[in-house]
């Protein structure tokens, strides 16, 4: 396991992997959190996407995605190795799946670019997302934009699919790792999530 960490953050491109994305303690999305992880230590995970009585929404939203995030970046992280510009010259999940990268800004036309490219691309524009107060509110009292919701859906949509590349193009590296139960749960959580 350590072998695999020092990789994460030494090895390879340090603007590939996020810094881990965190909820300040003593907070209510901090409350919210655990809820989520002692909801998810039940085994349940219809129960543990369940928005908890009396919260809010976009609050439960957020912090979720945030979590997602941190899942799926920890993931990745384990198979960059294999995830190479020569193995995956294209950010796909098979034939019928290509990704191009456009964020509506910086990059308004679709590219084509390779997997990591894509992943790096990708991960940099969620954390931007998640550090902008605007989107993510992180103090109490500070309201969500009123197209909070299609934020996050739009996050999701592309975090899928780093998990369909990783289950398409990588799922040999992840049993040989002996990580597919952790990213068969984590998938299986984000897509009751998302439903």
């Amino acid at each position: 396991m350590f072998s695999r960490m020092s990789f994460l953050f030494g090895s390879r491109s340090s603007k590939t992997f996020k810094p881990k994305k965190n909820i300040p303690e003593g907070t209510h999305q901090y409350d919210l959190m655990k809820h989520a992880a002692a909801t998810l230590g039940s085994g349940n995970l219809r129960l543990a996407v369940m928005l908890p009585e009396g919260e809010d929404l976009n609050e439960w939203v957020a912090v979720n995605t945030v979590d997602f995030f941190n899942q799926i970046n920890m993931l990745y992280g384990t198979i960059t190795e294999f995830c190479t510009e020569e193995s995956c010259p294209i950010m796909s999940a098979g034939p019928k799946y290509e990704y191009h990268w456009a964020d509506g800004h910086r990059v308004k036309k679709p590219i084509k670019c390779s997997a990591p490219k894509y992943i790096d691309y990708l991960m940099t524009w969620v954390q931007d997302q998640l550090d902008d107060e605007t989107l993510f509110p992180s103090k109490i009292g500070v309201p969500f934009p009123k197209n909070f919701l299609s934020i996050a859906k739009t996050i999701l949509k592309r975090l899928f699919r780093v998990y369909a590349h990783i289950y398409h193009q990588h799922f040999s590296e992840v049993v040989q790792l002996g990580e597919e139960a952790h990213l068969n749960t984590s998938f299986k959580h984000f897509i009751f999530f998302v439903l």
